[in-house]
């Protein structure tokens, strides 16, 4: 089965290997599975699979344009307004979530995505597979495995509501931040 490969992954990719040009990682369609060697949370495992993602996503009227290796090294470099992956590991570690540039995005700021991406960087590794339309196996992963990092289709999950409340608790705090630099 085609969840054996992410949740038992036969490798497992950091950032410094994703993000080395060229990556590993193909610029094609497929599901990526997120491991991690110290969790983010005291409540959730280490060293298993805790969240999935797909590239392209799947929309009404058109698909995206991402790719696995795009999306994958976004994650790890990325910031918290283009990534619900890095906007929740942030979350779960406490880093101050603030509205930035027009005041309608937002991120950890410079110190809090870096302190984020190097967090990423020690414990956060990455295994994929190629799957030209990624959004039914998604589906399906969701509904069969315990991926409590995951939020969209998901709320089986016992981490499910904690999580959402810690995500909106943090956007709250933001909306009462002044806009940051």
């Amino acid at each position: 089965m085609e969840a054996t490969a992410l949740v038992s992954p036969i490798r497992l990719w950091s950032a410094l290997e994703v993000l080395e040009r060229p990556s590993p990682v193909p610029a094609a369609a497929g599901v990526y599975g997120w491991h991690f060697k110290q969790p983010p949370h005291s409540d959730l495992e280490a060293g298993r699979l805790l969240y999935v993602g797909i590239a392209p996503r799947y929309m009404a009227n058109r698909t995206s344009t991402q790719n696995l290796r795009k999306r994958v090294r976004y994650h790890y470099r990325g910031n918290a307004a283009g990534s619900t992956l890095r906007l929740t590991l942030g979350c779960l570690l406490g880093l101050e979530l603030r509205r930035v540039g027009s005041g309608k995005r937002m991120t950890f700021g410079k110190v809090g995505e870096a302190t984020l991406s190097q967090w990423m960087a020690d414990n956060a590794r990455v295994c994929w597979i190629e799957r030209s339309e990624p959004w039914d196996l998604e589906s399906q992963l969701i509904s069969q495995l315990d991926l409590p990092l995951n939020l969209d289709q998901n709320r089986h999950n016992a981490f499910h509501t904690r999580l959402k409340e810690l995500r909106a608790r943090a956007r709250q705090q933001a909306r009462e931040l002044p806009i940051s630099s």
